[in-house]
C-alpha cells in the first residue's frame, strides 16, 4: 500500500502523460511499462472495485490528493477524439468512491492529445500525433475550454469549416454532401465566419487579396471561401461539379485549385482538372493537395494510386516532391513551393519574376535627407533646402533602386525636372551634401539581390524568360551590362553552393558580420531567420534554394545551415519571445536530393528547449543581458558549455533542475522551497 507522500512522488516522476494543473492522465499500458509500483497500486485499487481489465483504459492522478480516477474509454484507439463512458473516482484517504457513466448521454466528454497518454514508440502513437497536429493547424485549441464536451467539440470543428472522415479533418467544401445530410440555413448564422483556406491566406499574406485581382475558385465546394472573400468586396466566382456545377468557367487573373486533385481517382481526370484550372489563369494558379506519410496511408484500403475513406470516397495522399513533380509534369512549368503540399505556378513570367525578385530583396530605412545650415548657403544649397521634401523622396527613391529612377518610377518627375532639370542634375546636388557612399553601398547590394533571385531561377531551371519586365530591364542593364553577363555571373554563384570550401568560407564571414549567430567550426551556422538577407550572397542562394523546396518561413524561427553535408534545417519553437523556447516542428531539406523530411514535436515533455537563445539575439535587444546571464547560470548548473549545440528534452532538464532543486522562472534561476 503507496502512502499518500509516496503516491504524489511517483505522480510527479511519471515521463509520459496528459498534463493539467490538478492532475495527469495516461493510458494503462503506459502506466505499467513507465512506472511498475504505481500500476501495481492502481490495478490494486481496480481489483478492490471488482473492475475488469475492459471496463477501465485511462488513468487520472491527482497532483496534490491522495486520489484517482479509473476511466473507460473502449474506443480509445479506433476514434481520434474517444468518448467517456464511465468515470469511477475514488478517494484513497477518505476510502470513497464515485461512480458517473455517461454511456447515454449525448454530450460526453472526450478525449484530446491522446499521444501524450502513451509511450512514444508505441505504435499507435504517430497516428495521435498527427491527428492533433491537423487540430492545431485547422485552429481547434485555440479555446481549450470549448473543447471537452463532445457536440461543443463537434461545432467548433464545423464552425471552422472541417468535418471529420476517418479520424482526419477535411475542409467541407472538399466533401460530397451526405444523402440524409439536412440543409442548414446558413444565413440564419451569418455572424459565424469560416476562416479562409491555408491557399487564400497564402495569397492575402503576399497582397494578391487587396481587390485589385480577379480569382476564380476551381472546385469551390460549398463556397466557403467566397462567401468570406464577397464580403470584403473581392471579385470572386467559383465552379464546382457537386455544388456549383451550373457556375460558369471564368477567366481570372487568380485560379485557386485548392485539394481538388486529392480527390479524384481518375489519373487522366486529375491531370485534366490541372489543366483546366491553368487554361483558366491569367495572372498565377494556385495548387494545394493534402500530405500524409506512409504510416498513416498503410491503416486504409488502397484504391489505384490512393486509398478509399469510410465515407466511400477517394483520397491521394502525397508527399511534397510528389506533388511538385506533378505539377510540373503535367503543365510543363515549374511550380514554386509556398508550403507545405502548396505552390504557386505563375501565367504572367513578369509578376513571377517581380514576385521572386521581391522575395530576394533586402529592404532599408535609409537616413533621411539633413537641411543644410541655415547661414552661408549657396544657391545649390539653398534650392535644396526649399524642396527637401522632393529631393528627400527623390533621394529615398534612388536608394532604393540603386540607381537613377525612370520617370515611370517617381511621380514626382516632371515637378523634379521643373525645379533642377533633370535627375542626373538633382542627384549630382544631393550628393553634394550626402556623399556617394550610401548609393554605392545601395548599388553594391542590389546588384548582390539581383544575383541571388537569377542564380535561384537557374536552381528551379526556370527558362530565362526573353520578356523581362521594365524594371528588371533597367536594373540588369544598369547593374551588369546586359542579361548574358547577369546570367554568366548569377550561374558562377549558384554552381558555388556545391562548394564546401566555399560555403565554410561564407558561414565564417557570416559569423563575423551578422548582429548574432551559432557558428560550430566544419560543421553549421545557425542564425535567426530576420537575418537571412543579411548573408552573404553565396548563403542566400544556398538557404533560398532550400526554401524553395519548402515553401514561406512563416512559422519557422531558425535556420540552420549544413556545412559538410549539403543541408538545410529549419527549426520552429512554440513562443520564441520566452526565455526557454521549445522546439515543436523542424524541418530538414537534403540538397542533392531536393527532398524535404518533417518532424514534429507533438509530444511536449519531448519538445527540446533552447538553451542558447542569446547567442542568437542581436546585443542590442532589450532582453539581452538577462536571456545570457541566465544560460550563464543553467550552464555552471548543468556543467554544460551553451554555447554548443546541445540537445536535451524537456523532461531531462527538468530533472537535472529537480536534482539541484531548482526552477526557472522568467529570466531567473530560483530555489525550490520544499
Amino acid at each position: 500500500m503507496l502512502t499518500p507522500t509516496r503516491f504524489s512522488e511517483l505522480v510527479a516522476t511519471l515521463p509520459y502523460k496528459k498534463e493539467l494543473p490538478e492532475a495527469v492522465y495516461l493510458h494503462r499500458e503506459t502506466l505499467q511499462q513507465t512506472c511498475p509500483p504505481l500500476s501495481e497500486f492502481v490495478c490494486a485499487v481496480a481489483q478492490a472495485l471488482k473492475l475488469t481489465d475492459e471496463e477501465w483504459h485511462l488513468v487520472k492522478l491527482s497532483k496534490r490528493d491522495f486520489r484517482l480516477s479509473l476511466l473507460r474509454y473502449p474506443t480509445f484507439f479506433e476514434e481520434a477524439y474517444p468518448s467517456l463512458t464511465q468515470s469511477v473516482t475514488v478517494d484513497l484517504a477518505k476510502l470513497k468512491q464515485t461512480v458517473t457513466r455517461y454511456k447515454e448521454h449525448d454530450n460526453p466528454p472526450i478525449l484530446h492529445r491522446k499521444e501524450t497518454m502513451l509511450v512514444p514508440d508505441h505504435p499507435m502513437a504517430e497516428q495521435c500525433r498527427q491527428i492533433t497536429e491537423e487540430g492545431e493547424l485547422a485552429g481547434l485549441y485555440e479555446q481549450p475550454r470549448m473543447i471537452g464536451f463532445k457536440q461543443s467539440w463537434l461545432r467548433l470543428i464545423a464552425r471552422h469549416g472541417y468535418q471529420l472522415v476517418d479520424g482526419r479533418l477535411f475542409r467541407q467544401s472538399a466533401l460530397p454532401e451526405a444523402a440524409d445530410e439536412p440543409q442548414i440555413d446558413r444565413h440564419k448564422t451569418a455572424l459565424t465566419r469560416y476562416q479562409l483556406s491555408a491557399p487564400m491566406k497564402m495569397l492575402a499574406r503576399h497582397g494578391y487579396l487587396n481587390g485589385d485581382y480577379s480569382l476564380f475558385d476551381y472546385g469551390c465546394g460549398r463556397g466557403d471561401d467566397l462567401r468570406e472573400l464577397e464580403a470584403h468586396g473581392i471579385a470572386a466566382l467559383g465552379w464546382d461539379p457537386n455544388f456549383r456545377p451550373d457556375g460558369e468557367l471564368m477567366p481570372s487573373q487568380l485560379v485557386n485549385l485548392g485539394y481538388v486533385i486529392n480527390v479524384i481517382e481518375d489519373k487522366d481526370e486529375r491531370t485534366e482538372a490541372l489543366l483546366k484550372a491553368w487554361e483558366l489563369t491569367q495572372t498565377l494558379l494556385v495548387v494545394s493537395a493534402m500530405l500524409a506519410n506512409d504510416d498513416f496511408i498503410a491503416q486504409f484500403t488502397p484504391y489505384r494510386d490512393g486509398v478509399v475513406t469510410s465515407r466511400n470516397t477517394f483520397q491521394k495522399y502525397y508527399n511534397q516532391s510528389e506533388l511538385r513533380g506533378f505539377i510540373e509534369r503535367a503543365l510543363d512549368e515549374v511550380p514554386l513551393a509556398v508550403g507545405p503540399g502548396l505552390f504557386y505556378v505563375f501565367k504572367d513570367k513578369e509578376e513571377e519574376q517581380r514576385f521572386l525578385s521581391e522575395r530576394q530583396r533586402r529592404h532599408h530605412g535609409w537616413r533621411q535627407l539633413s537641411s543644410p545650415p541655415l547661414e552661408r548657403i549657396s544657391k545649390q544649397q539653398h534650392l535644396l533646402q526649399t524642396h527637401c521634401k522632393l529631393f528627400e523622396a527623390f533621394w529615398q527613391q534612388t536608394l532604393s533602386l540603386g540607381r537613377l529612377p525612370a520617370s515611370e518610377e517617381f511621380e514626382q518627375m516632371e515637378e523634379l525636372k521643373q525645379v533642377i532639370g533633370s535627375p542626373t542634375k538633382a542627384l549630382r546636388l544631393i550628393e553634394t551634401q550626402e556623399g556617394k557612399e550610401q548609393l554605392e553601398q545601395a548599388r553594391r547590394e542590389r546588384t548582390e539581390d539581383l544575383s541571388v533571385y537569377l542564380a535561384l531561377t537557374l536552381f528551379e531551371k526556370r527558362r530565362p524568360y526573353s520578356r523581362l519586365n521594365a524594371q528588371l530591364k533597367r536594373d540588369i542593364k544598369a547593374f551588369f551590362g546586359d542579361y548574358r553577363s547577369a546570367l554568366e555571373q548569377s550561374k558562377e554563384l549558384l554552381y558555388a553552393i556545391a562548394d564546401q570550401e566555399q560555403i565554410e568560407a561564407a558561414c565564417i564571414e557570416a559569423h563575423n558580420n551578422l548582429p548574432a549567430s551559432l557558428l560550430h567550426s566544419g560543421h553549421s551556422l545557425i542564425l535567426h531567420k530576420d537575418y537571412l538577407q543579411q548573408l552573404p550572397a553565396l548563403l542566400r542562394v544556398y538557404v533560398g534554394a532550400a526554401t524553395q523546396l519548402y515553401g514561406e518561413l512563416e512559422d519557422i524561427d531558425l535556420i540552420k545551415v549544413h556545412i559538410t553535408s549539403g543541408k538545410v534545417s529549419l527549426m520552429g519553437y512554440d513562443d520564441f519571445e520566452k526565455p526557454i523556447p521549445h522546439l515543436v516542428e523542424r524541418v530538414k531539406i537534403k540538397m542533392a536530393e531536393q527532398d524535404v523530411d518533417f518532424f514534429d514535436y507533438v509530444d511536449e515533455p519531448k519538445r527540446p528547449p533552447l538553451l542558447n537563445k542569446s547567442y542568437l539575439m542581436a546585443p542590442d535587444h532589450p532582453n539581452a543581458a538577462k536571456q545570457r546571464s541566465l544560460e550563464l547560470r543553467l550552464g555552471k548548473l548543468l556543467g554544460v558549455d551553451l554555447s554548443q549545440d546541445l540537445n536535451l528534452s524537456r523532461i531531462e532538464l527538468q530533472a537535472k533542475l529537480k536534482k539541484f532543486g531548482k526552477q526557472v522562472k522568467g529570466h531567473r534561476v530560483c530555489t525550490v522551497k520544499t
